[in-house]
């Protein structure tokens, strides 16, 4: 491997200062600190190639350097080599070539998770639960979901067959068709909650977005809906336009919506709603989560900032970054973060410290001290720092332990296949209930199952165990210990009976799954969902809905 030529260095500084990348006081000083690294770091990778002790892959050894390097500026710089291009489009665009099913791992078995209405797999009959066994003769076992994947995808209106095992078949099925241009919409599903109260999913911000959203609006005021719940909980966000258009169809034409600011000053520039607005005044509420980010945030934020409608949830991630993807050699591209998101109050999403984050990823907890009051049109406080604070937090209780593993193990998985194999058809998704009865079955059905899991308290004692031994005291209180641990130990039988209403709501959305795939879940969730239930706690007291946009709530 040659090193990097002086000339080379000199073309690589060149490249960079056109697009405006660097920006110093000193610029001979600069220029020299550049090339002084490069240099070193081309010297450096051809002494690695050529002494290392085992054969190096040049490719996989610098795109671990490149990586290392972009995730010190901040999680959002990646480089994309040309090998990876496909998924990125795929991510920003929402298309790609394939069968328009999800495949997951379930008990080390490539299995379907989720056929989607309207294209081959669910047009050819493949169902949630199937187990793939070949593509196009290939045997898959052992491969990973990213293999089976690739091996699924390609050109459309290219044919392949899949070989599945189905419970309660003895032989394989072979179901033959025809790949097709796979574009995942953005509203999954709208259908009225009450009679009045109508409900939009918003997953994604792909091309469309803002049409789609619109649309369903339109259906559901046509169906009697006189308010509305808006989900962006789990949005990662996408396209800043589609933000825009989104907040278009509730805000009237003209309102700034976001503007971006960053180094590069000829690319700063504020948004408008550009079109006629769908409906000011329908009363809204916005549901959020902690997984809620980007233009999902920038959406949120313009509801809030005009007072437009009442947030439901936990705070957005905190991510008010933009990013542009740049052209490199050989086909691959960079994706930078060029700019900050803020939003019509003047505060930005972005999180204050990427360090400071929750387990999720989310934004942690910024001292007060730190964060900067802005105003709402009503004139109602809010602030920067990491996210959008609801107006209406909603705590929601972590699933016991026994349901977390039953749901691991996919035992409720499982059980919904052999379900739907034994039951041909289903009530609605929303009038479906898990009976006792049925439910004594699950029971039953799960005492010849292998699944264990640890309670809190049991996870404390063994840590207590642990500090004792490591400072010598176990044997002083031993006895004391085992007492604990026999008090507290779980019991399946007792958890099972303890926790029956939650297991067996788990389980419905499992079987619904099966007949009305993610409508069905979706759907069963409104009766029991706190999120849902607050929002619709805040639409049926207009009293209270004024209250908290005017901030006396």
């Amino acid at each position: 491997m040659k090193s990097f030529s002086k000339s080379a260095l000199l073309f690589l500084l060149v490249g960079a200062m056109s697009l405006g990348l660097f920006s110093y006081t000193d610029p001979g000083a600069r220029y020299f600190a550049i090339a002084k690294n490069l240099d070193i770091f081309a010297t450096l990778f051809k002494e690695v190639n050529t002494y290392y002790v085992d054969e190096v892959n040049p490719n996989e050894l610098m795109k671990v350097g490149i990586d290392a390097m972009l995730a010190h500026l901040d999680p959002y710089t990646n480089y994309i080599p040309e090998d990876q291009i496909e998924d990125f489009r795929t991510l920003t665009t929402g298309q790609y070539g394939g069968i328009g099913a999800v495949i997951g791992s379930r008990n080390g078995q490539n299995t379907v998770l989720m056929p989607y209405k309207g294209f081959p797999a669910y047009e050819e009959g493949l169902r949630i639960g199937d187990v793939i066994v070949k593509i196009d003769g290939i045997e898959v076992a052992g491969k990973s979901t990213e293999d089976i994947s690739k091996l699924l995808k390609g050109q459309a209106n290219t044919g392949l067959t899949l070989t599945i095992r189905r419970f309660g078949l003895k032989e394989p099925l072979q179901l033959a068709m025809k790949r097709e241009h796979i574009r995942i919409e953005n509203v999954p599903f709208s259908g009225m909650i009450t009679e009045e109260i109508g409900y939009i999913k918003l997953s994604d911000f792909t091309p469309g977005a803002g049409k789609e959203v619109r649309q369903a609006l339109e259906k559901l005021k046509e169906k009697g809906a006189k308010s509305l719940v808006l989900d962006l909980r789990d949005n990662p966000g996408g396209l800043l336009s589609e933000a825009v258009n989104v907040s278009n169809v509730f805000v009237p034409k003209g309102a700034e919506v976001v503007s971006t600011k960053g180094k590069v000053e000829e690319w700063n520039k504020t948004y408008y709603a550009l079109d006629a607005p769908l409906d000011t005044e329908i009363p809204l509420v916005v549901l959020t989560s902690s997984r809620s980010a980007s233009a999902a945030e920038i959406v949120a934020g313009v509801i809030q900032d005009y007072d437009r409608g009442v947030l439901v949830g936990k705070r957005t991630f905190g991510k008010g970054l933009v990013q542009v993807t740049r052209p490199l050699t050989y086909n691959s591209q960079l994706k930078v973060t060029t700019a900050k998101y803020y939003i019509p109050s003047g505060r930005c999403i972005q999180s204050i410290d990427y360090s400071n984050r929750n387990e999720d990823g989310s934004a942690g907890k910024v001292p007060d001290s730190l964060r900067v009051k802005f105003l709402t049109r009503n004139g109602r406080p809010v602030y920067d720092g990491g996210g959008i604070a609801p107006d209406v937090d909603v705590e929601v209780e972590r699933l016991a332990p026994i349901s977390v593993s039953l749901l691991a193990n996919g035992l409720l998985f499982d059980y919904a296949t052999e379900y739907q194999h034994t039951h041909p058809e289903l009530v609605s998704a929303r009038a479906f209930e898990v009976s006792d009865a049925e439910y004594a079955r699950f029971t039953e059905w799960l005492s010849t199952k292998d699944y264990d899991y640890t309670t809190e308290v049991e996870e404390k004692i063994s840590e207590l165990v642990e500090s004792a031994k490591e400072e010598k005291s176990y044997e002083d209180i031993q006895d004391e210990i085992e007492k604990l641990q026999q008090n507290f130990a779980h019991n399946k039988k007792e958890d099972l009976k303890e926790f029956a209403e939650e297991i067996k709501y788990l389980l419905k959305q499992e079987i619904v799954s099966r007949y009305y795939l993610q409508d069905g879940i979706i759907e069963a969730s409104f009766d029991k969902d706190e999120n849902i239930k607050s929002a619709v706690e805040v639409l049926t007291q207009p009293e209270k809905y004024a209250q908290y946009l005017s901030g006396q709530k």
